[in-house]
């Protein structure tokens, strides 16, 4: 065992000889992005860009509706949703229950170049059953004013926030 002490000793010193010696490759040259890349064409904003929310009146279904609506770069995306809706209830008539009307409505448009745009709602609904509704929306002082254009003619008056 004494024999091979020294030869053992010798190829560990031999090889971390070795591995010192090496070094690194150097770090690739850094690549300048195209000039697409380097500045890149900021998007369109509009000036009604944010988040805008609140309660309509009741129209003549007597249902208020919660909205919240979010533009960004001119696009409108949102919902309204009905927080008085309730699930199912017993019928103790034994008649036939009334339709139910849609809880959620998805929301989206453009904002047009003038102070008034259209807008489209679609009711969140099951089944084959398929609503959509018109929304015409208006700038109205530091608000937004949307109001149904048919259906029960609500009306809302969205804030910033």
């Amino acid at each position: 065992m004494k024999r091979f002490l020294p030869l053992a000793l010798l190829l560990v010193v031999g090889a971390a000889t070795v591995a010192s010696a090496q070094t690194r490759a150097p770090a690739p040259a850094a690549s300048t992005p195209a000039p697409s890349q380097a500045n890149p064409t900021p998007a369109p904003t509009s000036v009604l860009d944010g988040e805008w929310k609140g309660t309509s009146d009741g129209g003549s279904c007597n249902a208020p509706l919660d909205y919240v609506i979010t533009i960004e770069n001119g696009f409108v995306d949102g919902s309204s949703y009905d927080t008085t809706a309730r699930g199912p209830v017993p019928n103790p008539n034994k008649s036939a229950p009334p339709p139910p009307t849609p809880g959620l409505w998805q929301i989206h448009g453009i904002v047009g170049k003038t102070g008034s745009f259209s807008l489209i709602a679609v009711a969140s609904v099951k089944g084959t059953s398929h609503r959509e509704g018109k929304l015409a929306a208006r700038i109205e002082g530091s608000g937004l004013t949307v109001s149904e254009t048919s259906g029960c003619r609500r009306t809302v008056r969205l804030t910033r926030g």
